[in-house]
């Protein structure tokens, strides 16, 4: 399941009920927990709602993948929790790849395992997810045009534990382990390959129709939350843990799969999931001590000590991600102004990231000024984007608006100057359009509220209106999706959802879901054909200046509002749980199955 990859990102139409957990605190170094059991603390508003290891474009919630993939292995997982991104393979199903020698295609092999029913994990297991998805790959959240599956010209089984895909075209092979094979998760074929709950297993996945039957099964059997505990679909798994119970208001109890033959072999018995609908509720429930595994909000870092001494490790967990709010350019109203690349380089200019990441993050955030992640070290990153080419700078934002044709009338700047031309508002922008817009922004977060009344004061100075509505994260995302002019759910103008971080990448940080034109989270319905392009350069070149040629045009293309990427999240860590130094998955991810006591 892809984050939006993930969005941290990210999402449906339920909404979290209220979640305040009572509980009594421990002694210094007391766990709310025995050696078999966690309670570890979901973010604010990050409500699970989506079992299906496949994701939608309403379904991207973080928890959601990781839950998934507790339940059901990918076939080839990546894991940044020793400091490094790299592939996990005790944590996946496939144990090889070997790749042609002219890239254009890869032989897998699988590891000699078994479904929970005793049934083997096989290629036909492989080929039924390949099947689906390639026969719905425009419901699929990581489907980007010319992409997987697009860009796998055939899938040949050649044993039960080996299969063939081939490619049409040389890959970069880093990338198509990464980025596309990462997507794969081997699905029970031999339970879910049937068109309803009460028809017969059969091989309905090997015509598009039949697949599409088959799929249409699967979601709606999934979009049942109340059911994912008691549905025998979802109790065929290959993970290390299933589902014990799972609430509609969020509350998730894993419980170890004792059929589990993989390699990371679960050491707690029961991982609880507690939902919370706000930050501070949260943090209410780590100074009573009712969690093991909590967060705190970075306007809180100065009160570390606070937990150090109720027993608590306090660990900055960093993320391989950006931050930023998407524009819709297909708006009706202002889409036309968010096409000018000067109107979009005046909102940069009005936005100090600098003195967001020190003062309303308290220096736990990073600014981010392009596409690739910038808060870690790597070489994908281009001179560009590292310097920074819109520098804060409210008096040249306004001078930039004031020469196209826009006039501050009221504090407001209003285009008064209609037309074409080098010194006019641009194709589409009427006279008298007035520079108003307005973000729903994810709510249950201090720090972010912060964030955007600071950018409310900013944009002001530039004589641009903002105004600011709050929601749900899963709600934000259903409501502000992928659209057209003329739809009515079109209406929206800006979107944020990135308390924890907009978007987490796959190890190889390329922009094909999110700013390829008709990307699968291409929110803002972004299109640049020079872009496209470099896109598709940097999935393709072994090259690393294909990446960054990326990273430099996208940069200064601000196909969003670039923000400071904060830590996925400070976590506090009841003493003893790993070791006393809880491992930070840089992917966002959590792996329970990698959990313990260490006393």
């Amino acid at each position: 399941m892809s984050k939006p990859r993930r969005l941290a990102l990210i999402a449906g139409v339920a909404i979290a009920a209220s979640a305040l957990l009572a509980g009594c605190a421990g002694g210094s170094n007391a766990s709310t927990s025995d050696s078999d059991e966690i309670n570890y603390a979901l973010p604010a508003n990050f409500t699970p709602n989506w079992i299906l290891p496949i994701g939608t474009a309403a379904h991207l919630n973080t928890n959601n993948s990781s839950i998934a993939h507790s339940l059901w292995e990918p076939l080839v997982a990546y894991d940044g929790s020793t400091g490094k991104i790299a592939w996990n393979k005790a944590g996946s199903i496939a144990t090889a790849a070997d790749f042609a020698e002219d890239g254009k295609s890869v032989t897998v092999t699988l590891g000699d395992r078994t479904w929970s029913d005793g049934k083997p994990i096989t290629s036909r297991d492989v080929e039924f997810w390949f099947n689906l998805i390639t026969a719905n790959k425009a419901q699929w959240a990581s489907y980007n045009e010319g992409k997987a599956p697009d860009n796998w010209t055939s899938f040949k089984t050649v044993d039960d534990t080996h299969f063939t895909l081939t490619f049409d075209k040389t890959y970069n092979n880093d990338w198509m382990l990464a980025n596309e094979l990462s997507l794969i998760t081997p699905l029970p074929q031999h339970a879910w390959d049937k068109t309803s709950a009460s028809g017969s297993v059969g091989n309905a996945d090997e015509t598009t129709a039949g697949a599409k039957q088959v799929w249409k099964y699967l979601n709606t059997a999934a979009k049942d939350i109340s059911g994912y505990a008691t549905n025998p679909l979802w109790k065929t798994i290959s993970g290390p843990y299933g589902i014990d119970s799972f609430s509609t208001s969020g509350k998730v109890v894993l419980a170890a799969n004792g059929k589990y033959d993989g390699n990371e072999k679960p050491a707690i018995t029961t991982v609880n999931l507690l939902p919370f609908t706000t930050a501070d509720a949260e943090t209410n429930a780590l100074r009573s001590g009712s969690v093991d595994y909590g967060y705190i909000s970075a306007s809180d870092i100065d009160q570390k000590s606070s937990f150090t001494a109720k027993g608590y490790d306090v660990e900055p967990w960093s993320g391989w991600s950006i931050t930023y709010m998407p524009y819709n350019f297909n708006n009706p109203t202002m889409g036309p102004v968010y096409k000018q690349l000067y109107a979009r380089q005046a909102v940069q200019m009005s936005i100090d990231q600098t003195a967001l990441s020190k003062v309303v993050f308290n220096g736990t955030a990073v600014p981010g000024y392009g596409p690739v992640p910038q808060a870690q070290t790597s070489d994908f990153v281009s001179e560009t984007q590292k310097d920074n080419p819109y520098p804060f700078s409210t008096s040249k934002a306004k001078a930039l608006l004031t020469s196209h044709g826009w006039t501050a009338k009221g504090g407001t700047m209003v285009c008064t100057d209609p037309g074409t031309g080098d010194s006019q508002c641009g194709e589409g922008v009427d006279q008298g359009t007035k520079f108003q817009m307005q973000v729903l922004s994810q709510s249950g977060s201090t720090v972010t509220d912060n964030m955007m009344s600071a950018i409310q004061s900013s944009l002001a100075k530039t004589g641009i209106d903002f105004s600011i509505k709050t929601a749900p994260v899963n709600s934000v995302l259903s409501q502000t999706p992928q659209c057209t002019a003329d739809q009515d759910i079109c209406k929206w103008q800006l979107s944020f959802f990135g308390t924890a971080g907009s978007w987490y990448f796959a190890a190889y940080p390329t922009g094909d879901s999110l700013f390829q034109t008709n990307g699968g989270s291409n929110f803002g319905n972004y299109s640049d054909a020079d872009v496209d392009q470099l896109i598709t350069a940097s999935t393709t070149s072994t090259d690393s200046t294909a990446v960054q040629d990326y990273s430099a045009a996208v940069a200064k293309d601000l196909p969003v509002i670039w923000l400071p990427s904060p830590d996925y999240q400070i976590s506090v860590v009841k003493t003893g749980l790993t070791g006393g130094s809880f491992d930070q998955d840089s992917l966002a991810n959590f792996h329970p199955a990698q959990w313990k006591w260490s006393k």
